[in-house]
């Protein structure tokens, strides 16, 4: 049995029919949202600034959008790119290699902790909570140094849920079902959330389970896994998540805890395809020989707020992540060494490139991060009209990856010290015009122990030490609002990061020489990215909209390549990214929003040294271009339905000669959704793929392999029930 695509696009877009028979309102709800996004500081600004104060793009996605998103997926990457179409489209596995942020990486945070790990990078900082626990994502985009390290697409910050003052609890329930009906498609999930306060102490907490079954295409075959960086079908996750808080006179303290789990089963292995005659990868239900690839990531920050030291706001916030993965198996040269050859510690697999017996092996990696965030904030100095925010923000990074069936030592530990001492200004210079500027000074560094590197990475000893680095970081921005409705601004913005230092570390053709050590490498040079914006928005009554150019560039980047085992090495080039990015909403009623989001960028590197970008960036280092159409329909009865479509463009990749060296064909899905009243919750239904497009996605295109040329998922319906009581 299969959907009927007739039948269900005809219910949905009858249902939204009728929002022709509408009446308009004095004041449309559309603008009233509008209204309380405006009401919203952007913490992730340091300064607690509206969207519209801010000379950056700002997308800042509310529980309204998450709920009607929810309808149709969990996946958070899915749920950005779907509202924040510079973002990649999600890879719908485990792992988030490859997905950024305007061709960048950006940096992952909840509540403003550090997710992304800046040593080793492993691609799974897009796994560490579930979407149940976040009330809004606060997006900034592009380069900036705001809070350190890591931001070289921009910020994208999972803003956690506040205690509500009245005692309430919450059950939600959904369940979905893959168009081929088949069982072990079948996903599940729920969640049970509290919040309540007494005299001495609120608090909000909630608990939830998720059951992922196995994906299928449009064709009804098995979706082809990844055993290797992580699979995110056949799989559990669970999250705990409370936060207990207490107001003083004028202060607060809070305490966040959030601990994440997930977990593949480990009962699917790939079936090669073949990506030149356009066979997917596929899967055969048969025990993976390793440990199935898992998550398990603690987040802890407690936080203390004061609004009134000296006439300042006072905010500091204590932090820490404990983040561990286990990442999937395979027969890797990479992980060959002569000692186990024939041992009965490992389980023979193959023969190598070199005639070598190989062996089962995977990795496991292990971070755990502190920080200390400090900041006042000081209004109106002295009756000048200037605003401050400074302070100094104290973090620390203890890295190691290891191999989990001989114990070697694929990364050796290593340890990251960052001192960063920040101050950021505000000032309206005159009327409706006004400058932003701010200097952010990094200090870091960097220890290695000795180790070697692995057999196949030539076996070599390295010299550990200390790498220091000392990078002073700038940003300027002007904001002009020529009417209440019309603002325009410019800005540039520095941000800084390091190159996956992990990768570099286990790459013996990183340290080149007869005695290396961590000194010779260039490679372990931070970057240093300048994002050049100029922007403008309009809101008004009936008609909303926001455009900005960009240009992102570094003098010496960090870009993935994939090597011939599937994984990927470090390399430091010049890159150069610019783009567009517009999004435009019609108010049409006081009942429908129809909007067009658009995010158009190229990108290229220096790929022979001499100092020119020359060859485009490749499809794990920059976006696609493509158009986001929605279409929202509210009822009276408090009743709403959502239609979107996802338009990809395709995209020809050029190397420096201009021959074409990859190439990806467009392709466009479309979602829709809908919810109502019934009883006391709400009922939600939502449709993934309405028309069962059949893909390949834009990774696989792009990047794949034989072993990763992976079709998108074929139509899913998802059923839901949310209960307060």
């Amino acid at each position: 049995m299969t959907f009927k695509t007739s039948f269900v696009a005809l219910a949905v877009f009858a249902a939204l029919s009728q929002s022709a028979a509408a009446q308009d309102a004095p004041d449309s709800s559309s603008n009233n949202k509008n209204k309380d996004i405006e009401k919203i500081t952007v913490t992730a600004s340091r300064m607690d600034k509206s969207p519209s104060s801010i000379p950056n793009t700002v997308t800042i996605i509310d529980r309204a959008q998450l709920e009607e998103q929810f309808r149709t997926t969990k996946d958070l990457s899915t749920i950005i790119g779907n509202l924040a179409p510079s973002f990649s489209p999600s890879r719908q596995k485990m792992s988030n290699t490859g997905e950024t942020l305007r061709g960048r990486p950006p940096l992952i945070m909840i509540d403003g902790v550090p997710q992304s790990n800046p040593l080793r990078s492993g691609g799974r900082s897009g796994q560490t909570i579930d979407p149940a626990m976040i009330e809004r994502i606060e997006i900034i985009h592009g380069a900036n140094a705001m809070h350190g390290l890591g931001a070289q697409g921009g910020i994208i910050n999972y803003i956690t849920k506040k205690p509500t003052g009245d005692s309430e609890q919450v059950a939600s329930f959904d369940v979905t079902v893959p168009d081929s009906m088949k069982s072990n498609g079948l996903s599940f999930g729920a969640s049970y959330a509290f919040s309540g306060e007494s005299e001495f102490i609120d608090m909000i907490g909630s608990v939830s389970y998720r059951n992922n079954g196995v994906y299928y295409d449009a064709n009804h075959n098995v979706v082809g896994v990844d055993t290797t960086q992580g699979e995110s079908m056949d799989s559990q996750s669970t999250d705990f998540f409370i936060k207990l808080g207490h107001n003083f006179d004028e202060s607060r303290l809070e305490l966040m805890v959030n601990h994440y789990t997930a977990d593949n089963n480990g009962d699917w292995m790939p079936v090669a395809g073949d990506k030149p005659n356009g066979v997917p990868t596929g899967a055969v239900k048969e025990t993976q020989p390793w440990e199935a690839a898992n998550n398990q990531v603690t987040t802890t920050s407690l936080t203390y707020t004061h609004a009134n030291i000296g006439g300042q706001q006072l905010n500091l916030q204590l932090f820490n992540q404990d983040f561990k993965a286990v990442y999937g198996g395979g027969c890797f040269d990479s992980f060959y060494d002569p000692s186990f050859e024939g041992s009965d510690q490992v389980i023979q697999c193959g023969v190598g490139s070199k005639g070598e017996s190989l062996y089962y092996e995977q990795s496991r990696n292990a971070s755990v991060k502190w920080g200390l965030k400090s900041s006042l904030i000081a209004k109106d100095i002295a009756g000048s009209g200037i605003d401050a925010a400074y302070g100094v923000d104290l973090f620390r990074d203890t890295t190691e990856q290891d191999l989990v069936k001989t114990g070697f030592s694929w990364v050796p530990e290593s340890t990251y010290d960052n001192v960063a001492p920040y101050l950021q200004l505000d000032y309206d210079l005159i009327e409706n015009l006004t400058l932003s500027t701010g200097v952010r000074y990094e200090h870091a560094e960097l220890s290695v122990d000795d180790y070697k590197t692995l057999w196949g990475a030539g076996n070599k000893q390295i010299a550990g030490g200390s790498a220091t680095f000392d990078e002073t970081l700038f940003n300027v921005g002007i904001s002009y609002k020529i009417t209440p409705d019309i603002r325009v601004y410019t800005s540039y913005n520095q941000g800084f990061g390091m190159p996956d230092i992990g990768r570099i570390l286990r790459d013996g053709k990183s340290f080149p020489g007869d005695n290396p050590n961590i000194d010779d490498s260039l490679a372990l040079t931070p970057i240093v990215t300048d994002n050049v914006e100029v922007g403008a928005d309009y809101q008004g009554k009936y008609l909303s909209a926001k455009f900005a150019y960009y240009r992102s560039a570094t003098d010496f980047g960090s870009r993935l390549a994939l090597n011939g085992d599937g994984f990927y090495d470090v390399k430091r080039e010049k890159s150069m990214i610019e783009g567009i990015e517009a999004n435009v909403t019609a108010y049409l009623t006081s009942n429908d929003d129809l909007g067009m989001n658009i995010a158009i960028q190229q990108g290229e590197y220096d790929s022979n040294g001499d100092n020119k970008v020359d060859t485009d960036l490749d499809g794990a280092n920059i976006s696609p271009n493509r158009i986001n159409l929605f279409w929202t329909h509210n009822f009276d009865n408090d009743m709403s339905t959502r239609v979107q479509a996802n338009y990809y463009m395709d995209r020809d990749f050029k190397n420096a000669a201009g021959n074409k060296y990859a190439e990806f064909d467009g392709y466009t899905t479309v979602d829709a959704s809908f919810s109502m009243p019934l009883y006391t919750g709400t009922l939600s239904l939502g449709l993934q793929n309405l028309f069962n497009k059949d893909y390949f996605n834009y990774y696989s295109q792009t990047m794949g392999t034989n072993d990763r040329y992976f079709k998108g998922m074929g139509r899913t319906a998802t059923i839901g029930y949310t209960l307060p009581f």
